[in-house]
């Protein structure tokens, strides 16, 4: 009865073929796998003591806890003490940010970003230059990325951070943190930060030169509330919280061990499929692409050289009507980020890539997981072609 509530159907068609749904948001969040949800319902009820406690129970949470942080080394090629347990990328972003900022200040108080990355990055800054610090915000081209020359034109002799995110929530465009990180690299009082929260599990990422590291596991099929930092273990972070110094001192409060448990099976899964995903999900905006590109009145804004999985284009129509109209055929895509859809109609990104306002105002974001289908991508160009001829 649980999984018939709370789960969306993995199918496009029931056994009489009727319609069940068709969600294209997984780049706002994707469906629990449910044998994640199996090993969590299982280790929850036997392993619930604070891993905290000395005693031979909490103990027993303890272990868990430390042979789940060593997968995720292992697979994600860190070493132990470097991944922090958090309750998504938001406090990554945040931990990773301000903490190196904070810590970092007597070296100097110039930090780096584009004018592209998440909301939890780009508030994050914008609240540190209340505190003084002075942030340089990266034009990026048409195609979403930056000219990695401006990177290194806007690096001064104060420059301590440096944060890029691996691919757009919006676009899908994917930055080259290795090209990126050469350049940092020529810096040593520099650490270099990177959102791969859409880019984990599904593109072939390079983490080599990348100093801190942040993800959420809600966006490949974990549990939304479970995130990770990757952090060098030369770097010292100054705490968002106060409190009984859990994660090496870096994130206090009581450890969520079956979700700890979790992420480390989620990683596993998602790296496992990669290869085979990507090119399943390829095939599939090779097909989005090719149906949208024959629509009249449909411009694209994400280009072929970015993450299969985010497809995002425009269309001469009001967005979010458009949007509300496959919502009532049971047809989920988004305006934008999740995170920011409802402050502002319009994108941020796009008009940092140089879109007009009426393209940055009523773009939409079709964004793929392993589960989509070539079936629903071809009913959904169907509906929108009628939707858009509909619409006054």
């Amino acid at each position: 009865m649980a999984n018939d509530l709370f789960f969306f159907s993995k199918e496009t068609y029931d056994e009489e073929g009727g319609i069940i749904t068709i969600y294209f948001d997984n780049a706002a969040t994707t469906s629990l796998d449910e044998t994640i949800l199996e090993s969590y319902d299982a280790f929850v009820k036997e392993y619930y003591a604070n891993a905290a406690s000395v005693h031979t129970f909490g103990l027993r949470s303890a272990e868990f806890e430390e042979k789940a942080r060593k997968q995720i080394a292992s697979l994600l090629k860190w070493k132990e003490e470097e991944v922090i347990f958090t309750s998504g990328a938001t406090e990554s972003n945040n931990l990773a940010i301000k903490g190196v900022a904070f810590s970092y200040r007597s070296r100097g108080n110039h930090l780096i970003t584009t004018k592209v990355e998440h909301a939890s990055c780009l508030e994050a800054f914008r609240q540190l230059e209340q505190f003084g610090f002075e942030v340089t915000y990266l034009d990026v081209k048409s195609d979403g990325t930056i000219a990695y020359e401006d990177l290194e034109n806007a690096i001064k002799e104060n420059t301590i951070l440096v944060s890029i995110m691996a691919v757009n929530n919006e676009t899908g465009a994917i930055h080259d943190l290795t090209k990126i990180g050469k350049i940092i690299k020529k810096y040593p009082k520099i650490f270099f930060h990177s959102d791969i929260t859409q880019a984990i599990g599904k593109i072939p990422l390079d983490l080599e030169l990348v100093d801190l590291a942040s993800m959420s596991l809600h966006k490949i099929h974990g549990f939304k509330g479970s995130g990770i930092l990757l952090k060098r273990g030369f770097i010292e972070l100054m705490p968002l919280l106060s409190g009984g110094g859990q994660e090496f001192g870096y994130r206090s409060g009581t450890n969520n061990v079956p979700f700890e448990v979790s992420a480390a099976k989620t990683i596993r899964l998602a790296l496992l499929k990669q290869k085979e995903n990507y090119q399943k999900v390829q095939k599939l905006r090779d097909l989005l692409w090719d149906g949208l590109k024959k629509i009249e009145g449909v411009t694209l804004n994400s280009t072929l050289n970015g993450s299969p999985y985010i497809v995002n284009f425009s269309v001469l129509k009001k967005a979010s009507v458009v949007v509300e109209a496959l919502s009532k055929k049971e047809i989920y895509v988004s305006t934008k980020s999740a995170c920011s859809s409802k402050k502002s109609s319009l994108s941020y990104v796009l008009k940092a890539m140089g879109k007009e306002d009426k393209e940055a105002k009523n773009a939409i974001r079709v964004s793929f997981s392993d589960y989509s289908t070539s079936q629903e991508v071809e009913l959904f160009l169907k509906e929108l072609k009628e939707i858009l001829n509909d619409i006054q």
